[in-house]
């Protein structure tokens, strides 16, 4: 009986590398298919109350509406200065720190991946700044007429928006992208915040700060995206590829509204909300 069920074993293992099932990223999707001719599509978030503040979605399996705020004096205290910081680190030639503002950790659940029993994920991943709606094609402007110069140049024009963050910042959301997810491989936080929009964003440093949003995605090639969002999805795309250099493809964008705020610093946040 033992050799039978090692044959079968066997036979088993060797059709699924014919069929290419183990080694072709099979499993690295969900039993939904959020794709449509290329793009995926979210239908979890409604966006047509935004201009009143609100934004409509799909959180935990039914409709809500959440109040968008903005992020606190002490966050954007410190999350400029971390991120000044860490300019001057880079440009001395030193590795920055991998705490701070930038690596956030983002949770998301929703839905199975085919290779968990989990619809529980986290993922590291890099957070920044949206520019104002008003400002948008100034800061792309900043951005395309110093493409070309030295890391210094850059550094400065960083520096220029971060001191000047009231002025050009938007203090309702932080952007991020979705770098690997395509039709043919699906990360984990991708297909919860495709499923469950709901999300929580916590920083490794002291202080400690952490919200909770709603993820918005907004793909490159999706030909319903609003003038604004076009122009969303090439700042996110175009400032990362300031600093780490040209991508072979624009990524899908995630913006995430700010809906709570938390302090959770020792001793004495501890996950106390600061906005109301």
């Amino acid at each position: 009986m033992r050799k039978i069920l090692v044959v079968v074993a066997v036979a088993i293992f060797l059709g699924a590398l014919a069929t290419g099932s183990l080694l072709s990223g099979k499993l690295e999707h969900a039993k939904v298919n959020y794709w449509k001719g290329g793009y995926c599509v979210q239908k979890t978030v409604d966006m047509s109350k935004y201009d009143e503040g609100i934004i409509r979605a799909k959180v935990d399996g039914k409709w809500q509406e959440f109040k968008i705020r903005e992020f606190p004096e002490k966050f954007m205290k410190w999350n400029i200065e971390r991120r000044l910081e860490a300019l001057d680190i880079w440009e001395k030639g030193e590795m920055p720190p991998f705490s701070g503002p930038h690596n956030g950790i983002l949770a998301t659940h929703g839905i199975k991946r085919l290779d968990t029993q989990f619809k529980i994920n986290n993922a590291v991943k890099g957070f920044g700044f949206l520019p104002r709606k008003e400002k948008l094609d100034e800061v792309l402007k900043m951005l395309k007429d110093t493409w070309d110069s030295s890391m210094a140049v850059k550094f400065n024009t960083l520096r220029t928006l971060y001191k000047n963050a009231d002025e050009y910042l938007d203090k309702t959301k932080q952007v991020s992208l979705e770098l690997y997810s395509t039709p043919d491989f699906e990360t984990g936080s991708f297909l919860n915040m495709m499923t469950n929009p709901g999300v929580s964003v916590v920083f490794l440093d002291i202080p400690s700060f952490e919200f909770k949003a709603i993820a918005q995605l907004l793909h490159p090639d999706d030909p319903n995206l609003t003038d604004y969002e076009k122009k969303v999805v090439e700042f996110v795309n175009t400032i990362h590829d300031y600093i780490h250099g040209h991508s072979p493809r624009k990524s899908i964008v995630c913006i995430f509204h700010v809906i709570e705020v938390f302090d959770n610093t020792p001793p004495t946040g501890r996950g106390v909300r600061i906005v109301p």
